[in-house]
């Protein structure tokens, strides 16, 4: 089967990228640094901006707008899931297919990946409100504020978000944000 891809420079896109057998190790540990310290990795030689993320257990979505001239995204995630699996914990012994082994991957990430080119402003706003409300809709927070691993917080300091959007019931900040 052939996949096809936006081969369009310069565009902004919607990811979601998701770990093998939807194991639950991108935010354990160490790991959520080492998968930043991977994609600032790739930037330095490979730039895109990162218009907004967020990491779960198991996935990660994110929008990224590549440079004028570039429309290589793959190779972007390809070395990102490679540099990450080179140095993350994975607490989850895994039998790998002959596939697999044939290829000389490891059980971190699914093969593929989905991504979505943003066609306008209000896509653009729609995606990113849907990256910065999945903790909650997961029940891996009660607001987009208390989830750590997200570009909530930034969109908060540039005005765009209140610090109460997306909360399931009344907050009250005590100045402190995210939670383990």
């Amino acid at each position: 089967m052939r996949y096809r891809r936006s081969n369009i420079p310069g565009a902004t896109l919607f990811f979601t990228v998701v770990t093998y057998d939807r194991k639950r190790l991108l935010c354990s540990g160490e790991n959520p640094m080492r998968l930043k310290e991977a994609m600032e990795s790739v930037r330095t030689d490979h730039p895109f901006t990162i218009d907004a993320i967020v990491l779960l257990p198991d996935h990660i979505h994110c929008i990224w707008t590549l440079p004028p001239d570039d429309n290589d995204f793959s190779t972007r995630w390809m070395l990102i899931k490679s540099k990450f699996t080179r140095t993350c914990s994975n607490p989850f012994p895994t039998v790998l297919s002959s596939s697999r082994t044939n290829k000389r991957e490891q059980a971190i990430w699914q093969r593929r990946f989905w991504e979505h080119q943003i066609r306008d402003e209000m896509d653009f706003q729609r995606h990113v409100d849907y990256i910065h409300y999945n903790p909650v809709r997961h029940g891996l927070a009660r607001a987009p504020m208390e989830w750590k691993y997200s570009s909530f917080k930034r969109y908060v300091d540039d005005g765009i978000y209140p610090p109460t959007w997306g909360a399931q019931e009344p907050l009250v900040f005590d100045g402190t944000v995210g939670r383990e």
